[in-house]
């Protein structure tokens, strides 16, 4: 019998029954009592600080301001998906635009390098946003695969206001991963960022060197809240 065969028979024989997992008191990684206002504000606060940028929009008006800031960015090609909401809307207000929408549903290995050095931007939809770390969280599917999001230099992020939570725990609690861990969810606090040895940040070197959220709200366009 292997050692580890040995190990797991002692557990099995145990004496005194099944262990039991210890109570665990959550109380410090939850329950910060912040309304919509202030985990908007906490949120856009956060991530600007790491030179993410965050456009306000109302649900009706926000593909015209996608339109803007394809436009600033000078944006010629972009990555998106076809079935979700958000990526079908966008296409539909931009099928008359002077942006060739590139299409995302392929095998990575036949547009890997169309998808390095050709594509401007990535545009995703988001499941989400934590407001205590100002970070965003997506759930990728082949829809709207991962890379997307990671590679273009620009990357696009579409949020609904009403999905901020305050914390990772309340996301992980509300959307219950404990019973389906998603495989690949990914958490986003801003462009790509990386330092040398002499503490020097540079942007874009492994991924996107510019993030814009744009977010998304009920009835006309929200000013930018006060932090």
């Amino acid at each position: 019998m292997s050692a580890r065969n040995n190990i797991l028979q002692r557990l099995r024989e145990r004496l005194d029954g099944p262990l039991s997992a210890p109570e665990s008191d959550f109380a410090v990684v939850t329950n910060r009592g912040w309304g919509p206002e202030e985990r908007l504000a906490r949120f856009e606060r956060l991530i600007g600080s790491v030179h993410g940028e965050v456009v306000h929009a109302s649900r009706e008006s926000w593909t015209t301001a996608l339109a803007e800031v394809l436009a600033d960015k000078g944006v010629r090609r972009l990555a998106l998906g076809k079935e979700h909401p958000v990526a079908a809307e966008a296409r539909r207000a931009l099928a008359d635009a002077e942006v060739e929408l590139v299409d995302v549903d392929r095998e990575i290995e036949t547009w890997q390098q169309e998808q390095f050095e050709t594509v401007d931007a990535g545009l995703t939809s988001t499941l989400g946003a934590i407001a205590e770390t100002g970070s965003l969280w997506l759930w990728p599917t082949p829809d709207e695969p991962r890379l997307i999001s990671l590679v273009p230099s620009l990357h696009i992020a579409v949020l609904d206001a009403e999905t901020l939570e305050d914390t990772f725990f309340d996301v992980v609690e509300k959307h219950g991963w404990a019973k389906g861990m998603p495989t690949n969810a990914l958490l986003i606090s801003g462009p790509s960022k990386t330092a040398d040895i002499e503490q020097t940040l540079a942007y874009g070197v492994h991924g996107p060197r510019e993030l814009v959220v744009l977010v998304r709200h009920a009835g006309t366009t929200q000013e930018s809240p006060d932090a």
